[in-house]
């Protein structure tokens, strides 16, 4: 199963740009996600160390560091997705099998480009985007 850790950011950032002259706490932004609220605290650090929300310590709540407009899906990704490329190759394959010798090659190329258009995508999207969405949807 995929981790739902870039959905559960663009909720916290969604919020947090939804309701900018709030302090937000953790407990309430973790009742809209429907979690723990650990789990938003760890997510506001890591998008917090990518310059997308400040904090002040001792202080409730954040706030973007940047209009929505200018926050895109793939910042939000790089943020808070581990450093690994979307797919991960199993190890050692048989190089006496015909296929185990060439699949990691083959299916590099297929997954190189999946992660590519998986960036493209989420580079083209902002959370403004998103907000927009939003409100139709309401």
């Amino acid at each position: 199963m995929i981790n739902s850790r870039l959905a559960v950011s663009v909720h916290i950032l969604a919020l947090i740009a939804t309701h900018p002259d709030q302090a937000l706490s953790s407990e309430y932004i973790a009742g809209s996600v429907n979690t723990n609220p650990v789990v938003i605290r760890r997510l506001i650090g890591s998008l917090r160390q990518a310059g997308l929300l400040t904090t002040v310590a001792g202080k409730t709540g954040a706030t973007l560091t940047k209009d929505p407009a200018d926050i895109t899906l793939l910042m939000i990704y790089r943020a808070v997705e581990p450093k690994e490329t979307l797919f991960s190759m199993h190890d050692q394959p048989n190089p006496a099998c015909p296929v185990g010798r060439d699949i990691q090659s083959t299916l590099n190329q297929s997954f190189t480009r999946a992660q590519q258009a998986l960036e493209e995508e989420l580079g083209a999207e902002t959370l403004s985007d998103i907000l927009h969405r939003l409100v139709r949807a309401r």
